[in-house]
């Protein structure tokens, strides 16, 4: 009877095992074509918001905080909140999608601001700006670690998909 029950137990989480496994591996995949369209409609619509901001003078990011007057904090978060377009981590409060524009305004203003980290901000952008996201994990958490993050260290890059996927859902 003990043989039996033992039996039909590990049959049981044999099968709930390969379903969960069958169903996970089932994932939404999306083509190559599907990617690039999505994110080319998320570049677009934030040129759109990025001009209706200009029309509102407010800066790239829909703030009303003229480049000079950027702090640090400021730049981290700004830093920080495009980063989660690229990187994975268990949380991610904030999201800005990263956008030429963006990157050239707080490039273009890291001379003229007062910065204790201007030197990792404008090394971070300067990649960004050249297409590099290579070393997006450490960008992350070097920004991260300068606003004394203690929940949602980045642990990986985002795949292609995964980052398309990203964008999709907080565009």
């Amino acid at each position: 009877m003990k043989k039996w029950i033992i039996g039909i137990l590990s049959g049981v989480v044999l099968i709930v095992g390969a379903a969960a496994y069958y169903f996970a591996s089932q994932e939404e995949t999306m083509t190559a074509e599907e990617m690039e369209t999505t994110r080319q409609s998320a570049e677009q619509t934030v040129t759109e918001e990025v001009e209706q901001f200009e029309k509102e003078k407010k800066n790239p990011f829909g703030d009303e905080k003229a480049g000079g007057d950027l702090t640090d904090s400021d730049y981290q978060q700004y830093i920080h909140a495009m980063s989660h377009q690229k990187v994975k981590a268990d949380k991610k409060w904030t999201n800005y999608v990263i956008h030429p524009e963006r990157i050239d305004w707080l490039l273009q203003h890291t001379a003229s601001s007062e910065l204790q980290h201007g030197d990792t901000y404008k090394e971070i952008l300067t990649r960004w700006k050249n297409d590099d996201y290579s070393h997006a994990v450490s960008d992350h958490n070097t920004i991260w670690n300068l606003q004394n993050g203690n929940v949602g260290k980045a642990t990986g890059l985002l795949t292609e998909q995964e980052e398309v996927q990203y964008i999709e859902k907080h565009q």
